[in-house]
């Protein structure tokens, strides 16, 4: 019955959050135990209750003062001075721009919006077709979720209850060879996505770009250097890169006025209220598969299935992608996590920072994979291209983005070397 309402509600197109809290209802209300709703409160109120969590609004107060600083501008700039003498090198800069971000913001979503909104027109103005603009940016999005910090390595090492420094510092090799694959599909596919280059070369000159990266690039720093080297925890380096944002983009660059404040904390405040209760109605949903003993069946089902831990994880990853094709990755995390995890690390003794960095980065592809595929339709709606045009240049990105995933199943010491 649960599960009915679920695929009914998710037919008839209702917000995720509202799905699942709608599925809970369901339960309820059919199973005729109308004492669980006296305990549901409670549920929702302990799942946002984690110091934690804290790290999600201050990432996300970081993003929003480096758009209005004009940091993440500079980076841009910085980037094309960079990479001026490369062929292509507009799509390169869109690559190493990403990359850059995502070592700031933590967030794919927000990432590719700004992306999208300012990379694909200049392609576009360089001659690059804008179905592979668009493509390029919603891949090399995929960078957020996986270089630190990253919101769901958070949202997954307070379910898991591990260091997320340790989950940072697991996801760094995993993104620069995602970095990596992507650079060399540039090389293989930019030509044949290149109709009539303009030539135009930026003027900037290289030091004086380099010169406001700089004060950017410091930001990543603090945040990974601070928790590799245990000084700061996640939620006090966003706390100071923040801080940080705010001086470079108000005193150096003199971009960040106090006026714009008001509107940064009110975009904060309500994007950070979407993610929350997103948290809570499904820790809500996987509560009431906890009570119908989910976990188990799936326990005993995956275990009678395969001895191996390499089969297990190659299994988990074929689910997940499935998984991820309908579900919102945090809210497929939060569900999932409690259920596939303990079977992990009792029945195949897999290491939770190993898990948590393959389950985090296949879910996190489902936001390129319809029907859901959120990045795909960001890209599409800012960058002004059908969803047909940009499916067509996307399958490259998801088939680099699961090799990586799948290096990362057979060579777990690329996590464990950093973390």
């Amino acid at each position: 019955m649960t599960f009915m309402a679920f695929l009914v509600f998710m037919l008839l197109g209702m917000p995720i959050a509202f799905v699942l809290l709608g599925s809970t209802l369901t339960f309820v209300l059919a199973s005729g135990n109308y004492r669980l709703l006296e305990s549901l409160p409670q549920v929702i109120f302990s799942s946002l209750d984690v110091l934690d969590l804290l790290a999600i609004p201050l990432f996300i107060l970081l993003g929003e003062v480096m758009n209005e600083g004009g940091i993440t501008r500079r980076i841009i700039t910085a980037a094309r001075a960079w990479f001026a003498w490369i062929p292509h090198s507009i799509a390169y800069v869109s690559l190493t721009s990403n990359l850059m971000l995502a070592s700031i913001m933590g967030s794919a979503t927000a990432q590719i919006a700004i992306m999208s909104r300012v990379m694909t027109p200049e392609m576009e103005r360089d001659g690059y077709d804008r179905g592979f603009a668009a493509a390029l940016t919603a891949g090399a999005g995929l960078l957020g979720p996986i270089i630190p910090p990253s919101m769901v390595f958070i949202i997954y090492g307070v379910i898991a209850q591990v260091s997320i420094g340790a989950m940072f510092m697991g996801g760094v090799l995993p993104g620069l060879l995602l970095f990596v694959l992507i650079s060399g599909l540039i090389a293989i596919i930019a030509r044949r996505a290149h109709n009539s280059p303009t030539g135009e070369r930026d003027s900037i000159p290289l030091w004086r770009a380099t010169r406001s990266a700089l004060f950017t690039l410091s930001i990543p720093a603090v945040i990974v250097g601070g928790i590799a080297f245990g000084v700061v925890t996640p939620t006090e380096s966003a706390a100071t890169a923040t801080l940080m944002a705010v001086i470079i983009g108000s005193v150096f660059f003199r971009e960040l006025k106090w006026g714009q404040l008001p509107g940064v904390l009110s975009r904060t405040a309500r994007n950070t209220a979407i993610v929350l209760f997103l948290i809570a109605a499904a820790k809500a949903f996987g509560w009431v598969l906890v009570y119908n003993q989910i976990p188990q069946q799936v326990a005993e089902l995956l275990q009678n299935t395969t001895e191996s831990p390499l089969v297990f994880m190659l299994l988990v990853f074929v689910m997940l992608i499935l998984v991820g094709m309908v579900l919102d990755g945090i809210a497929a995390l939060i569900i999932l996590v409690p259920i596939l995890l303990p079977v992990a690390q009792q029945s195949y003794d897999i290491d939770p920072i190993h898990f948590g960095i393959v389950t985090c980065m296949t879910l996190s592809l489902g936001l390129l994979t319809p029907p859901v595929g959120a990045g795909l339709y960001v890209a599409s709606a800012i960058s002004n291209v059908s969803l047909p045009r940009i499916t067509k240049w996307i399958f490259p990105f998801i088939v680099a983005t699961c090799l990586v995933i799948l290096a990362v199943i057979f060579n777990p010491w690329v996590v464990n070397l950093l973390s």
